[in-house]
């Protein structure tokens, strides 16, 4: 079994550690020199701030909407990171870093685990010890994992911040809800090839006979397929 923790906007919580008088309250950060938007808080996601946003177009909205601004602090950032996945470390026996505010986890032990009840109490030690929310995913492998991950985040009043994926009706219910442009390792290119083709999400492209995915994908896409179906 594999589970993805992610930081829930990474950048952006971490600044409202010190600044609890944010919280519920619309914050961005920007990048080196201020030059755009590289993390947002819901509340400004909401406003219609996009992701890669340039600060100088949006000054304005910023302003109009009272959104906080910060300049990036990554020497914070990467402490945070720290203290999220030491947490989640005792918790996992093999801790695969992924990227500052993502990390696999690798377990075989899981038979009599709750592991939605396990997931959120993980969530809950570590939103108290570093104040940092989380979502965590369940799931055979990787790909589903971090579909399982999206779902804790996209639903957190019904998730808890915990979704597992261990069976085949929860993986194709996960799979047909999820785009096809949102699934982890497809570009813009080959998800436009497959839009072509009349797929529109993750289970359309489990479907997909192997000969093609191997021609079109090259056996990287093949592989993705397969660890689609778990």
């Amino acid at each position: 079994m594999v589970a993805l923790i992610d930081c829930n906007n990474f950048f952006a919580s971490c600044e409202r550690v010190f600044r609890p008088d944010l919280n519920q309250r619309p914050i961005v950060v920007l990048s080196n020199n201020d030059g755009c938007v590289i993390a947002r808080s819901n509340e400004a996601k909401a406003l219609g701030v996009p992701m890669g946003a340039p600060a100088f177009k949006y000054k304005e909205l910023f302003e109009r909407n009272d959104i906080t601004v910060f300049s990036s602090n990554y020497a914070l950032y990467g402490d945070m990171s720290n203290r999220v996945f030491s947490i989640a470390s005792e918790y996992f026996p093999m801790m695969e870093i992924y990227s500052i505010d993502e990390a696999f986890f690798h377990f075989d032990d899981c038979n009599n685990l709750d592991l939605e009840a396990y997931g959120r109490e993980i969530a809950k030690k570590i939103r108290k010890c570093t104040g940092i929310p989380i979502s965590i995913g369940f799931a055979p492998t990787k790909s589903l994992a971090k579909v399982a991950n999206k779902i804790a985040k996209k639903f957190p009043e019904r998730t808890q911040g915990a979704y597992v994926i261990d069976s085949d009706s929860k993986r194709e219910k996960a799979l047909k809800w999820t785009k096809i442009e949102d699934v982890w390792g497809i570009g813009r290119k080959h998800t436009k090839r497959l839009q072509d083709a009349g797929v529109k999400n993750a289970l359309g492209f489990t479907k997909i006979e192997d000969a093609w995915i191997k021609r079109t994908m090259s056996v990287v896409g093949l592989r993705l397929k397969k660890d689609l179906i778990g």
